[in-house]
């Protein structure tokens, strides 16, 4: 077996197959869809793996989801995860459209190294739905999905590259207040305004943050405040997502943002009701054993990393669960913009010849730190290791 033989047949393999690779991308562009409603791109990726020979499982535990398999003698399972499902309203403005073509094209620059006898081993390919908000990766956990998988990688675009990218613990919270409705004119004692309570949670919560650590987050959206100006709302509902760097700072977390939630309706005389959101997103835990490899291989192929220390959070992932169970890696790529994920701008971007240069470098990195995984028995060790660490 040649790594170096295996790593040239998988670098050719992407490029002969890059105009598919981006009509795959730009077909998930133009049709974006929403979480565990991935119905088209769901059949687009494993389509193309299955034309590809791979052994595709369509609707693995859930309609939108998928796990296909490709197997060369004994050897380590590795799993590359694509994600597809788009955002409300602006689309891709995540870019899953490339980590979708990222993760399905070094699945197949793998698998061409199989093939072809340099490495032996096991790829495991993952299409996971509803990132967004859903998080199939956390029900993939709860189900054991990766209790045969040595290591996890993904790729996800962004504004920058770094391979070791702070991404937060995430829980999302629903509450509702329930007041009295009333004449808002004519007998507005008579009423219990549900919306007040609302607005004071949310009030409550920007007050927390002058006391909350640099790296959390809270975030809230009043979602149901009221029908008409001159009817006191009965009803109203406030959405929040809570953030932090560590499970237990969460939690305290959580608990004072329940504070806020619960003093509101007091102070306004409502009933008050919150519930957590199921599937909470753990932050990511980084193996830098891997992360290093992946670097190294994107750095040769032209990459430039920003040295800068403590690196500001980048959101919340569900592949943070996956990362508490399996070595994983997470890396960002730039794809020609310094605009940040989730606006038009990023949007455009993803659908650009631009992106899709660095996109396909971003899976020859995936697919080379693979193969080097699946070559090296050490290494893998010295993964573990850290991961058990």
């Amino acid at each position: 077996m040649s790594l170096k033989e295996g790593i040239k047949v998988a670098s050719q393999c992407i490029d002969a197959e890059r105009e598919n690779l981006k009509a795959l991308s730009l077909e998930l562009w133009n049709n974006p869809e929403l979480g565990f409603e991935e119905i088209r791109a769901h059949k687009l990726a494993t389509d193309f793996l299955e034309q590809r020979g791979f052994k595709v499982e369509r609707a693995y535990h859930m309609p939108t989801a998928f796990r296909a398999e490709f197997t060369n003698g004994d050897g380590p399972n590795i799993c590359i995860i694509c994600e597809y499902d788009a955002l409300p309203e602006i689309g891709h403005a995540c870019g899953h459209n490339l980590i979708c073509e990222a993760g399905i094209a070094a699945s197949i620059a793998v698998k061409s190294a199989l093939e072809a006898n340099h490495v032996h081993g096991k790829l495991t390919v993952l299409g996971t739905p509803a990132e967004e908000g859903g998080g199939a990766k956390v029900s993939f956990v709860d189900k054991g999905v990766f209790g045969n998988i040595e290591v996890a990688m993904m790729v996800h675009p962004y504004a920058f590259n770094r391979t070791f990218q702070v991404y937060l613990g995430f829980q999302e919270l629903i509450v509702t207040y329930t007041g009295k409705a009333a004449h808002a004119a004519a007998s507005p004692w008579d009423g219990i305004n549900a919306l007040d309570a609302a607005v004071a949670c949310y009030n409550g919560l920007s007050m927390l943050r002058q006391q909350m650590k640099p790296s959390c987050r809270i975030h809230a959206v009043i979602t149901k405040g009221g029908v008409r100006p001159n009817i006191i709302p009965a009803e109203a509902e406030v959405q929040i997502y809570v953030r932090a760097t560590e499970q237990e700072e969460l939690k305290l977390l959580l608990e004072r943002v329940s504070h806020c939630i619960v003093g509101a309706g007091k102070m306004t005389g409502c009933d008050t009701e919150f519930q957590y959101a199921p599937n909470p997103y753990a932050a990511v835990k980084h193996n830098h054993t891997m992360g290093l490899l992946y670097e190294k291989y994107a750095r040769e192929q032209g990459i430039e990393f920003p040295i800068a220390p403590n690196p500001l959070p980048g959101g919340s992932t569900d592949m943070g669960n996956v990362s508490h169970v399996v070595p994983s890696i997470h890396p960002t790529f730039y794809i020609g913009t310094n605009s940040q994920i989730h606006t038009k701008v990023f949007r455009e971007q993803a659908g650009t010849d631009e992106a899709q240069q660095y996109t396909l470098v971003a899976a020859k990195s995936m697919a080379f730190t693979t193969l080097e995984v699946l070559s090296d028995p050490a290494l893998l060790s010295q993964i573990k290791k850290e991961f058990e660490k």
